[in-house]
C-alpha cells in the first residue's frame, strides 16, 4: 500500500492545489516587488504601492482556502473563499492596467504622482527636508522588459491568478474510493 502524502492528497483535492497555487504565485509575486525594491532599489510609486494591498489579502486568504479544502471544509466555504480571492485580483487588474496606460500615456494618472512638481524654493527648514524627498512618478516606467513594465506584468500575473483561482472555484469534490 502505498504511503499517504501530501502530494497525493493535493492530486486528488483540485481546488486546495488550486488554492496553493495561488498562494505560491502571490507570494512569488510580492516577493518579486520587494526584491526590486530592496535589493535593486527601485521606489515604488504610488500606485505600485496601491497594487500590493491585494496579494495582502490573496496570499493569507489563499492558504486559509488549501486548508480548509484539505480538511474537508464545506464546499461552500471553500467558494466564498475562492469568490474572495478571484474579487481582490479582479481589483488589481484594473488597478495594474490603469497604472500600465498612465506609463504608455494612454490616459491621464492621480494628480498626486503624476501631476507638475510644485516650486518648495520659498521656504526653508521643513520645505527644505522636502526638497529631498523622492516621490516616483507613476507615469514613468522604472523598469521594463520586453517591452513590458512591472504594472504591465502584475496585470498578467493577476490574470493567471484569476484562472487559477476559478479552475479552484468550479473543481469537482473529491470522490472517495
Amino acid at each position: 500500500m502505498m504511503k499517504q502524502t501530501w502530494i497525493n492528497s493535493l492530486s486528488r483535492q483540485p481546488a486546495a492545489a488550486a488554492a496553493l497555487a495561488v498562494f505560491v504565485v502571490g507570494l512569488g509575486t510580492l516577493a518579486g516587488a520587494w526584491f526590486f525594491e530592496y535589493v535593486l532599489k527601485y521606489q515604488p510609486c504610488p500606485l505600485c504601492l496601491e497594487e500590493r494591498i491585494p496579494y495582502h489579502v490573496i496570499i493569507p486568504l489563499s492558504l486559509l482556502v488549501a486548508i480548509a479544502a484539505l480538511a474537508g471544509a464545506p464546499r461552500k466555504l471553500i467558494m466564498v473563499g475562492f469568490i474572495a480571492i478571484i474579487a481582490a485580483v479582479a481589483f488589481n487588474v484594473v488597478l495594474s492596467t490603469y497604472h500600465a496606460g498612465i506609463e504608455w500615456k494612454w490616459w491621464a494618472g492621480p494628480p498626486d504622482c503624476t501631476g507638475p512638481a510644485t516650486d518648495f524654493k520659498s521656504g526653508g527648514g521643513l520645505l527644505g527636508q522636502l526638497q529631498t524627498i523622492h516621490v516616483p512618478r507613476c507615469d514613468e516606467a522604472a523598469w521594463r522588459f520586453l517591452g513590458i513594465s512591472l504594472a504591465g506584468y502584475n496585470a498578467l500575473i493577476s490574470l493567471a491568478l484569476i484562472l487559477l483561482a476559478g479552475y479552484g472555484l468550479l473543481a469537482r469534490e473529491p470522490v472517495e474510493a
